[in-house]
């Protein structure tokens, strides 16, 4: 059976642990009691005299003075008083509802029993402070959705109403002549101002339409409460503005040039306000963001229900062990007030969670509540042991074929110096740049498995839906298959060769396993991950279209893991120019070696990744106004510099070129020693309770943090190499750089550990377990 200790923290939630009723100090404080109750140790001074005839009479005579004294106890007071009362809360304007115990004299000279119960105390004041603080926030959001959901539907409600109406006038406009009427070509909302063209009976719905707009938040420019504004025609003007988020390059697009035309041109009638086209794009895209807001909604109160219940179970199991260790019936009278407190006894979260469910059900999934339950409570993901068992089986695989394939190259000779050359610029690009994507996964894989031991929620923090988010079996999976397959088409191709098989057929077989791969990636059947495929090319459009796409965390965390893997983006351009310019047929590689579209492309590649980092620091700073995303940029333009600079200098290796990859490489490796230790990992504050790291550590064993700060260190002035330039021949020169790319690549898994561990604490701080889904109408 596990114990509840176990159960509360797997079932606890991460970012409101500290909110939890601290369990583990009130069991602490129990095993106190118990030590300070046992008896002391005393010699047996009992003599056996042997049997009285006074035994059974004074048997009997115990019997009944231990049933009086039963009988007394039930009339007895209870042992302990819980007393509610009122102290000013930190605002100083609202009352805060705390408990205090007070003991019986059974219980007043045990300083232990007394920590214990003011311990409970402070633990039960504080579970309820929070939990009504949380209920008032959620309850807050549920009516401004409710309000939202309200314009929603007027607004669509209005522009129906409208578009039928330009129909029917289109329709009647057959009988008359095109100028003479001018009614049914323009919609309710236009981009400036919109006129109404109906009778004064329509003009009349339409104003109290817009009234009830109003009363719900919307502003109108000349709206009804004051003289509404005139066009040359007498109409009313009307103005409303949706703010939907610049998330797609088109919005982006449009809101920078909204923003400079007021800015250089409309600065005379920004008293007039402005006014956004409303049409049915905009209301849809509104409408996702309400039903985006009502899911976040439902999974908080969810939460909070959750955080309820596992903390009315703690108080009952510590009261339980309280009750047995001190032979005392104390969890009786305190239940009853932990029962009446308002963690408990509140059902506002109960109602609140019904009718969002009733609201969604209505209004998103057409009233079938079966639809809506798959959006309010979509199902996790079940971790399989099937998949356990085919990690294990890849595995084995790749380790065998990897044998078979040094065995078969040492005896074929393809390391030899008179087939090395042709060998290693064929096979080399490809498999090393699947060996690296696997390498990568592997190293994700590990990421998800430490995440999940240390309860960092890592989906919270990327935004992954738990149905389709991979766990550490299915990372392993996807990595051990992978190489599986690449080591055999090396065996294979290996063995073709050896055959004596036309190089030409057989040196398509890099090529072809590349065409799988990306055939695989964009497969439209729903087989092999298709979510997780999907969504990983919809994050890697948005890192090369920075920075017009807005920036959510997995999107930066991603352009991270780019920077990392240069050497693979340079493989996969000696792939394309080797399948692209023919070298596979004409075994020709100086094109690919030293062609001038090839070298500057080096370049290009070499700064892209650098380069979309910085776009999305500088997407950041515009959407959010922190100096700081500036400054994280600045790391990335001296990255690029260096990355330059290293690339001159394989090409013309001067001492001129030599100090400026020196001078550049040192200012880029201390700006990202500086930013991975400091920004990113939180770590090296001199005030901190822990030497030199941050006062919240997740990690136990304190030691790990200084390994990791020094390895970090080691493994990014790995651009040494550039500069010393071992001598060697190919192979053992491919082999190193693979090796190089390797550290690089296990560097940065190491580091996306610390970096999702810093942005936990930081949602624990905050206890922030929710989403903020911004809303499409602001309030009036």
């Amino acid at each position: 059976m596990v114990k509840f200790s176990k159960e509360l923290e797997a079932q606890l939630i991460p970012e409101w642990k500290d909110a939890f009723v601290n369990y583990w100090q009130l069991k602490k404080h129990v095993k106190k009691i118990k030590l300070a109750r046992k008896p002391k140790h005393v010699p047996d001074t009992n003599y056996d005299f042997g049997i009285s005839i006074f035994d059974p009479i004074c048997r009997v005579v115990n019997k009944i003075a231990s049933r009086i004294h039963s009988g007394g106890e039930k009339e007895k007071p209870e042992i302990i008083q819980v007393k509610r009362k009122f102290r000013e809360g930190n605002d100083g304007e609202e009352e805060e509802e705390i408990y205090e115990t007070e003991l019986d004299q059974l219980f007043s000279e045990e300083d232990e029993v007394k920590v214990f119960f003011e311990t409970l105390d402070d633990e039960l004041n504080k579970v309820n402070q929070f939990y009504q603080t949380k209920e008032t926030e959620f309850v807050e959001r549920g009516e401004i959705l409710n309000k939202q959901l309200q314009i929603l539907l007027d607004l669509k409600r209005v522009l129906s109403d409208r578009r039928q109406k330009n129909l029917a006038a289109k329709t009647s406009s057959s009988f008359f002549s095109p100028t003479n009427s001018s009614c049914g070509r323009s919609s309710y909302f236009s981009e400036s101002q919109s006129e109404y063209c109906d009778s004064p009976k329509d003009t009349q719905t339409d104003d109290d339409v817009v009234a009830a707009l109003e009363k719900n938040g919307i502003n109108f420019i000349n709206s009804a409460t004051t003289t509404r504004a005139k066009t040359k025609k007498g109409k009313p003007k009307v103005a409303l503005r949706i703010d939907i988020p610049a998330t797609t390059p088109s919005r982006t697009i449009a809101a920078v040039t909204s923003m400079l035309w007021e800015d250089l041109v409309n600065n005379s009638k920004k008293e007039l306000g402005t006014a956004d086209i409303i049409n049915r794009k905009k209301i849809q895209c509104a409408e996702k963001m309400i039903r985006g807001a009502f899911v976040e909604l439902y999974r908080g109160l969810g939460l909070l229900k959750t955080y309820s219940s596992l903390n009315m179970v703690a108080f009952t199991k510590i009261l339980k062990k309280f009750d047995k260790v001190s032979n005392q019936q104390a969890s009786v009278s305190y239940l009853k007030v932990v029962k009446k407190s308002h963690f408990v006894s509140s059902d506002k979260v109960l109602r609140l969670m019904d009718e969002v469910e009733s609201l969604f059900a209505q209004h998103f999934a057409n009233n079938d509540r079966k639809k809506a339950m798959k959006f309010l409570r979509p199902h996790h993901h079940k971790d399989s042991h099937m998949l356990t068992f085919f990690v294990g089986l890849f595995t084995g695989c790749f380790i065998t074929l990897f044998s078979v394939y040094v065995i078969l190259a040492h005896l074929s000779g393809m390391f030899s110096p008179g087939i090395e050359a042709t060998y290693m610029e064929t096979v080399y690009p490809i498999f090393s740049m699947f060996a690296l994507l696997s390498l990568h996964m592997f190293m994700y894989g590990c990421n998800l498995f430490v995440w999940k031991s240390t309860r960092i929620n890592c989906n919270f923090i990327f935004e992954f839906q738990s149905s389709t988010a991979l766990n550490y079996r299915d990372a392993f999976l996807i990595c051990t298959s992978l190489m599986t397959a690449v080591v055999g088409a090396m065996v294979i191709h290996l063995i073709l060769l050896s055959e004596g098989f036309s190089p030409l057929q057989v040196n398509t077989i890099p090529g072809i396993l590349l065409l799988c791969f990306i055939s695989l990636l964009v497969c439209p059947l729903n087989i092999l991950y298709r979510p997780t495929r999907y969504y990983f090319i919809r994050v890697i459009r948005n890192i090369v279209c920075s920075p017009f796409y807005k920036v959510l965390m997995v999107d930066f965390f991603m352009a991270d893991q780019l920077t990392s893997q240069i050497p693979l983006l340079r493989h996969i351009e000696s792939a394309a120019c080797y399948f692209l310019a023919g070298s596979f047929k004409t075994h020709n590689y100086e094109t690919c070696k030293s062609g001038k579209l090839y070298m500057e492309l080096a370049y290009v590649i070499s700064f892209a990744p650098y380069y979309w980092r910085a776009m999305q620091c500088a997407r950041r700073w515009f959407d959010e106004s922190n100096i700081d995303h500036l400054a994280n940029l600045g790391k990335y333009v001296s990255a690029m510099v260096a990355a330059g600079a290293r690339i001159t200098y394989a090409r013309q290796q001067s001492e001129l070129w030599m100090a400026i990859v020196l001078v550049t490489s040192l200012v880029a490796t201390v700006y990202q020693l500086y930013w991975d230790f400091v920004k990113d990992w939180g770590l090296l504050n001199p005030k901190s309770k822990n030497p030199w790291l941050r006062d919240d550590l997740i990690l136990k064993n304190k030691s790990i943090y200084y390994v990791s700060i020094a390895l970090n260190f080691v493994l990014r002035v790995a651009w040494l190499e550039t500069v010393l330039r071992f001598n060697a021949g190919m192979f053992e020169r491919r082999l190193f750089e693979f090796f190089l790319a390797s550290l690089e690549v296990i560097r940065r898994g190491h580091w996306n550990y610390y970096r999702l561990e810093n942005e936990h604490l930081n949602n624990v701080g905050k206890f922030r377990a929710v989403n903020t889904v911004p809303l499409p109408f602001s309030d009036g």
